[in-house]
């Protein structure tokens, strides 16, 4: 999304969905995003280092992806189009992460400096009122997630997904849906042939 106007609706449509931000508000929060290209399977935030940034998707896919020393992957979460994202525990506590965001498809993205943010929450409250709002819907996310990966079987929790993000089939490769649900993508591809969608 390169129209600067398209990707500000879009912006505005989601922060004004929590219903907190005034018009001037809005505005101002708006201004700290620069707009941001990546290619496919660029590096946002790496693992190790820390997340200084806040993103908002105007297009493409993104996931955050833990890895271990002998390189298994685990998907955690993915953000698209008219989502925030970064990492969030290293945002909030400055300390470097575990964990890597990086695009799985050509990614436009707003970028805002998390020290910005701060500092412009001390002059608008109500900016402050929104990121935690939009942490505490994170948080109740991944309370469910940890209930699906703990208590269900992997249709169930394809099911899940798809009820949730019924698109995700469509912007996502299958390769990184079957390691978010925990099978190998050969089991998935079975999974998939096997339900009705």
């Amino acid at each position: 999304m390169d129209n600067p106007e398209e990707s500000y609706r879009l912006f505005e449509r989601t922060v004004n969905s929590f219903q907190i931000l005034n018009k001037e508000e809005l505005r101002r929060f708006y201004t700290l995003f620069k707009p941001i290209d990546y290619s496919r399977k660029s590096v946002l935030t790496e693992a190790g280092s820390t997340e200084k940034y806040l993103y908002f998707v105007t297009e493409g896919v993104q996931r955050i992806v833990f890895q271990d020393d002998l390189g298994h992957e685990a998907t955690i979460l993915f953000t698209y189009q008219a989502n925030f994202g970064g990492v969030l525990d290293s945002m909030l506590t400055g300390r470097t992460t575990k964990y890597t965001y990086e695009t799985l498809t050509k990614s436009i993205l707003l970028r805002a400096n998390i020290y910005e943010v701060r500092d412009l929450g001390k002059i608008y409250p109500a900016i402050n009122q929104l990121l935690f709002e939009g942490l505490l819907y994170a948080f109740s996310g991944l309370l469910e997630r940890l209930v699906e990966i703990q208590c269900y079987s992997a249709e169930e929790k394809f099911r899940i997904l798809l009820k949730r993000s019924p698109h995700i089939l469509q912007i996502v490769p299958h390769k990184y849906l079957a390691n978010y649900i925990g099978i190998d993508a050969t089991n998935f591809s079975k999974l998939i042939n096997s339900i009705k969608l």
